[in-house]
């Protein structure tokens, strides 16, 4: 018997974002509204960023304890984990800096995700993990990053549309910047 599919990454929080009528007239709903759908997708971005970053952290590793075992590196997993979690393991980064105003919903649920994609494995302890399992894991956990960094990638699109909006509205002088400062501290 094989193990459930996860649901896709975010959920259908994500699905909701990523359906092509989700900004349908975005252009004449009122501003308060489009600001909502900004922050709607930020929220949703914030989350799968973070989920990608445990997920990136469990691949490292996996990766690295395989590694160990093709090159018969004497040294620990937990001795290399200094090595593993650094950033010169990584190339450049990649994301697009943007400033985040907003974190994660549920760290916990984000985790159980993670692991759900590799079912049998324990992450806790990858050294007493048999190589199958182990290789196994590895491809469950990098195709989980190409699809999650895929809906990521989506929602960073909507994020783009609704904040083009947004400048749109003010560069026109659609939207009122004395209005916008004045709801800003009545909600901050």
């Amino acid at each position: 018997m094989t193990a459930p599919t996860p649901a896709p990454a975010g959920g259908t929080g994500v699905d909701e974002l990523l359906d092509p009528s989700f900004l349908d007239g975005v252009q004449d709903v009122p501003m308060t509204e489009v600001r909502a759908l900004r922050h709607r997708a930020e929220q949703e971005e914030v989350n799968l960023s973070y989920t990608r970053r445990l997920l990136q952290g469990r691949l490292d590793i996996v990766r690295r304890e395989l590694q160990r075992r093709a090159e018969h590196d004497g040294r620990s997993l937990v001795d290399l984990l200094p090595e593993i979690l650094s950033e010169k393991g990584r190339g450049p980064a990649h994301g697009l800096g943007r400033h985040q105003t907003v974190q994660p919903t549920a760290p916990e649920q984000f985790e159980t995700w993670v692991n759900s994609l590799a079912p049998g494995a324990d992450l806790t302890d990858v050294p007493s993990m048999p190589d199958d399992l182990l290789e196994q894991t590895a491809r469950s956990l990098a195709a989980g990053e190409r699809t999650l960094s895929e809906r990521r990638r989506g929602v960073q699109a909507v994020m783009d549309a609704v904040a083009g909006e947004l400048a749109r509205r003010y560069r026109e002088g659609l939207a009122d910047v004395a209005q916008l400062l004045a709801d800003e501290s009545r909600h901050g």
